[in-house]
């Protein structure tokens, strides 16, 4: 339980960790119009303070961490669950599937921004040490990135045990230098009472909406409680939020806003005021250091997203390198990593500062929250089977204070946060394109295809050449003759001894149990289909799921198989299936997508690629 804490605080807490560094002076921007007063310090630290227990504490840790997927977490695996919930009914159940990738997609948006105002945030404190270093800013900022980019390649099983302990000194940091200041200013625990967060943003008009818009960044972080339980458990997360993390974070929070009340100068860096001169350089340092270990958690967490839609049929495959032998979520994707690199970088440049970025940040968040809200309900009225009055009526309060944050967030559209839904826009249309495709490809095959029973009744044994050897053809459809085998024995005019066809189902479970792994189906004649059934956390390893099939009468000797696979190219035509554009799209996805071989962990000595033509 320690061990798991300690790993809890170091990956799941540093976004939400390093929200310190920005909040407080965008509450206190010129757009928001608060009025630097000791009456609106204590109101604001008080939101900030009534938002974390209520969003955080409330929904997230005591609440959304029960909606475990067979002990996974975040948007996808919510999704299945609360598709799986509304299975008798497949309109509403389409409409949460795309609204759970939505929302997934807008993670990536999150990825990109989290790095670029956490890492620019904690530089930022080079101009708290000299003004003269302000220069120095961007191209710091764009070093750190480079250099945490780089190093992804290696893996963050080793740089992870560091993250732990960094974290841990950072947190408690933020509380001693908290504690220090409310000790000068104790008036700010008036922050404590929700009457001072209640009249605060009842007295704010219009303007609230601007000013939640800044709160909401004290929250962002959130989802990863979520998204990380399945590395770490649920109760890990949920004590290291309640014994040290929220103590710290609130600390902060009011010794920022004791600051201001002795001294509202501070308010162009509140943060790095709190520290003495002297320990500023050794300050910005473990900011930094903060900033870096928050972005590799939503780095790492992209790779995650990314390999789970790859599996539901959401992205096509993507090279995929397994960083660590023994722990199977440890994984690298160089496609993810330098399109996520050179995002970050051109949101560092275009924005230029934490406080710009600000103006960009928080909408995907909010939006996401509201999402896994509303997917929450169906999994709790139908799955957990709660009344539906308790059901609507918790539902109904998170969906009021979420609508509330997104609304403070959507007030910024201008000014930034368009950037992260475009972006997640841009995902939604690929991946829902992808998926649609796929959908096309495997009817035209089917349509278009020889039915498997007929082509094996009409073989006549006498004629036909056999090979010695095991054929293993992957297929989409097992009802149909693959085009692989029909080109072997067209070409070659030969059939294997034994012939496979192998179809993989990725189910929307993380982990499928090894006992589920198999299924085998005689055929005659020397035909045998299987099917392997995979979690999209599981490591799609087919050979040595196949090992498994002599248990079931159809042993497959590795070094006397060979894996035949057809290679489609698609052919956009006129029809009723996608757009002409959304059909070049999937033709340029499907073009670029990576090899079969490393995604199945084929053995490269061991297969034969086909090409075929197919009609979208």
């Amino acid at each position: 339980m320690a061990a798991l804490t300690l790993g809890a605080i170091g990956v799941v807490y540093g976004d939400i960790g390093t929200s310190p560094l920005y909040t407080v002076k965008e509450v206190f921007a010129p757009h928001t119009g608060v009025p630097l007063d000791t009456a609106h310090i204590i109101g604001a630290v008080s939101t900030i303070f009534w938002a974390l227990m209520l969003v955080v504490t409330l929904k997230y840790v005591i609440l959304i961490l029960r909606a475990d997927n067979r002990g996974e977490g975040g948007g996808l695996a919510l999704t299945a669950l609360a598709t799986a919930a509304v299975k008798n009914n497949p309109r509403l159940k389409r409409v949460l599937l795309l609204l759970g990738v939505f929302g997934a997609t807008l993670f990536y948006g999150d990825s990109v921004i989290t790095p670029a105002i956490s890492v620019l945030g904690a530089v930022e404190g080079l101009q708290v040490i000299a003004p003269g270093l302000a220069p120095l800013v961007l191209p710091a900022s764009v070093l750190v990135l480079l250099g945490l980019f780089l190093v992804q390649r290696l893996g963050t099983g080793r740089v992870g045990q560091f993250f732990g302990p960094v974290i841990i000194l950072w947190f408690l940091v933020l509380g001693a230098t908290g504690v220090w200041h409310i000790a000068q200013q104790p008036a700010i625990l008036a922050a404590l009472d929700p009457r001072s967060a209640w009249f605060f943003v009842t007295h704010r008009g219009w303007q609230l909406l601007a000013t939640l818009g800044a709160i909401v960044l004290a929250l962002t972080g959130a989802e990863a409680l979520y998204a990380d339980m399945g590395h770490f458990g649920k109760r890990p997360i949920q004590l290291a939020w309640t014994t040290l993390v929220l103590p710290c974070l609130a600390l902060n929070y009011m010794g920022q806003g004791a600051l201001l009340i002795a001294d509202p100068s501070a308010i162009e860096n509140p943060f790095f005021r709190l520290f003495p001169a002297s320990w500023l350089v050794p300050a910005v340092a473990l900011a930094t250091l903060a900033a870096i270990i928050a972005s590799q958690a939503v780095i790492s967490g992209a790779y995650s997203m990314t390999k789970q839609a790859i599996q539901l049929g959401f992205l096509p495959r993507l090279t995929i390198h397994y960083t660590s032998p023994g722990e199977a979520g440890q994984i690298y994707l160089p496609a993810v990593n330098w399109l996520l690199l050179a995002a970050v970088i051109a949101a560092v440049l275009h924005f230029g500062s934490s406080s710009a970025l600000a103006s960009a940040y928080g909408i995907a968040v909010t939006l996401t929250m509201l999402i896994t809200t509303f997917l929450t309900y169906f999994v709790v009225r139908h799955a957990w089977k709660l009344p539906r009055p308790l059901a609507l009526g918790a539902s109904a309060f998170f969906l009021v204070l979420d609508g509330f944050l997104v609304a403070g967030c959507a007030v910024k559209f201008f000014e930034g946060g368009w950037f992260p839904l475009a972006l997640g826009l841009m995902l939604f249309v690929g991946m829902s394109t992808w998926a649609r495709g796929r959908e096309l490809l495997v009817e035209s095959i089917r349509r278009d295809g020889l039915s498997l029973e007929t082509f094996i009744d009409s073989l006549d044994p006498t004629s036909v050449n056999r090979c010695a050897r095991t054929a293993v053809y992957a297929v989409a459809d097992p009802s149909t003759v693959p085009q692989a085998l029909l080109h072997n024995l067209k070409h070659n005019q030969v059939l294997h001894e034994r012939n496979i066809l192998l179809t993989l189902r990725f189910r929307d479970v993380p982990w499928v149990p090894e006992a589920e792994r198999v299924n085998v189906q005689s055929l005659s004649q020397g035909f045998w289909r299987v099917t392997l059934h995979f979690g999209f956390m599981d490591v799609p390893d087919v050979p040595r799921a196949l090992t498994m099939t002599a248990a079931h009468g159809l042993a497959v000797p590795a070094m006397e198989t060979t894996f035949f696979l057809s290679r489609e190219s698609v052919v956009p035509t006129p029809g009723s299936g996608m757009a002409r554009w959304r059909e070049v799209l999937f033709e340029g996805m499907n073009r670029n997508a990576s090899g079969v071989v490393e995604f199945f962990r084929l053995p490269d000595n061991a297969v034969v690629e086909l090409g075929t033509r197919v009609q979208i």
